[in-house]
């Protein structure tokens, strides 16, 4: 199997593959015409690689060949078609060709925009490595950003061309096929914002590590995953859907990092807006805080989101260092009410107006962005102690905190805002934007992640007292963070020893 490094023109691309006299199969594509067909039908010789072109554009006729799906543009469809079409082209012409030709599968369900809908779609191949072998799989959701139809077509054509050579010729580097997705393309022309590899040919690939790729190399801003750890398309979970979020390192995941949520949960229900309706709750780190030491280390990437999972969370990876941008995402799925679970650390830093030193508005553009579309903050105490550590470790020391009494907790109600923000924050919480959280633990304030991970590096037993039981258990099991369960075993007396050896 040899890769190209080259970066080729889709034309081109297009032509090395119907040239490829081992490759052969289907293209079957639903809702925006036969774009990507009709790259392979241009570049010339495509007698040598298609069997058969399809576009069941009619629902009815559509319905027919694959049967019904809840939506028309949906994984659920597209993995009815890629059944459909291999199974077919097998049973057509496997004792025919079967021993000398790996077939392929390739198939789309696309929606372009007309005004009143998103230009997005989900694209698939199945294809066999070597002529008989079990057949492996690439899926991924694009969306198109150009505002003309046209143009939304021509990206399509040139991902699918794209997904195809990569999987023929770049098997070898599942990463380097996904950065060749966005070749012969500007930038800001496609999002794939969900990509999943299966089967034999990608055993050893981890698709939340892809997923994490994805945004590493700027394809997409953000990535979800499931309770089990799946990858998740966005919209599918997100869609009209109240969304209340927590973000932190959880590194690991603590009793904190529970109860904020917990609590925050239980007052964001109560909200007219969200009353009677399904809340999805999303645990979110960015990218920053995964690049915190200058570079990605993977395993720890998969403890955190494997600890989140563990407990039942799902977790959202973000490019979004400001949250008006986060939340400004996930407008693009729903348009009911966010909620955001922050600590006083995070509160503070929202005030940080060097983070919107970009903005021609300042923070007060921030702050509009942030706020508009019904969305609130709930915010999580802090000790008066930590609330001191962190002014004073982030630069931004406060005086104030010691005119607090000892035994006082930092809330949103008394901490102390920037004198030139302060009317700004009176604001806020006269209007209910910012919030305190109620019914929090108290006994559990001292717990800080940073903490937790130095006693389990340091085998001091303490750690498990700071973090929920099914955490202690996984980190056990799988000897996540430093953990070892032999490093912190008592060692013999001398004696002992000695007469161990002696005997």
């Amino acid at each position: 199997m040899h890769e190209v490094k080259d970066l080729l023109t889709t034309t081109l691309k297009a032509r090395t593959i119907n040239l490829d006299e081992y490759r052969y199969g289907t293209f079957a594509e639903i809702g925006a015409g036969q774009e990507v067909a009709r790259e392979f039908f241009h570049a010339g010789g495509a007698s040598g690689t298609i069997a058969k072109s399809i576009s069941a554009y009619d629902m009815k006729f559509s319905d027919a060949i694959y049967g019904k799906a809840p939506r028309y543009v949906s994984r659920e469809r597209l993995n009815l078609m890629l059944d459909h079409e291999y199974q077919l082209l097998i049973e057509r012409l496997g004792n025919v060709r079967g021993s000398r030709t790996s077939f392929f599968v390739f198939a789309n369900t696309v929606a372009t925009s007309n005004g009143s809908n998103e230009a997005h779609g989900w694209l698939g191949v199945r294809f066999q490595v070597e002529p008989d072998s079990e057949p492996s799989e690439i899926l991924l959701h694009v969306r198109m950003w150009d505002k003309d139809s046209g143009l939304q077509q021509q990206t399509l054509g040139i991902v699918g061309v794209n997904l195809l050579f990569g999987a023929f010729y770049y098997l070898a580097n599942p990463k380097n096929l996904i950065e060749s997705l966005r070749d012969n393309l500007a930038a800001e022309r496609i999002e794939v914002d969900m990509l999943r590899f299966h089967g034999p040919s990608f055993a050893e690939v981890d698709n939340r590590l892809m997923a994490l790729h994805l945004v590493e190399c700027a394809l997409t801003n953000a990535v979800m995953f499931g309770q089990n750890c799946e990858v998740l398309q966005p919209s599918e979970v997100l869609y009209k859907r109240p969304i209340l979020l927590e973000r932190g390192s959880f590194r690991p995941v603590t009793h904190v990092n529970v109860d904020m949520i917990n609590c925050a949960a239980a007052q964001f229900v109560q909200e007219p807006p969200v009353k009677g309706k399904d809340v999805t709750i999303l645990m979110e780190i960015t990218m920053r805080n995964l690049l915190s030491d200058g570079e990605l280390d993977a395993h720890d990437f998969l403890s955190r989101v494997d600890l989140l999972s563990e407990i039942g969370f799902t977790v959202l990876i973000s490019n979004y260092s400001e949250f008006y941008r986060l939340t400004s995402y996930l407008r693009r799925y729903t348009k009911e009410m966010i909620g955001v679970a922050m600590g006083i650390n995070n509160l503070l830093e929202i005030f940080n107006e060097k983070y919107y030193e970009n903005l021609e508005g300042g923070i007060l553009e921030s702050f509009g962005r942030l706020f508009r579309n019904a969305v609130k903050l709930y915010i999580y105490p802090m000790k008066k102690d930590a609330y001191a550590r962190y002014t004073l470790d982030s630069g931004a020391h406060n005086t104030s905190v010691h005119s607090f009494a000892a035994n006082v907790l930092i809330s949103a109600k008394n901490v102390r805002i920037a004198e030139h923000l302060a009317n700004l924050y009176a604001h806020l919480i006269e209007n209910h934007y910012v919030d305190c959280i109620l019914g929090f633990d108290a006994a559990i304030l001292d717990i800080l992640s940073r903490d937790v991970l130095k006693k389990i590096k340091e085998q001091d037993a303490l750690w498990e007292q700071m973090v929920p039981a099914p955490v202690v258990r996984a980190i056990k099991r799988r000897g996540l963070f430093g953990y070892s369960p032999h490093a912190a075993l008592p060692q013999p007396p001398e004696d002992c020893r000695a007469i161990r050896n002696q005997s």
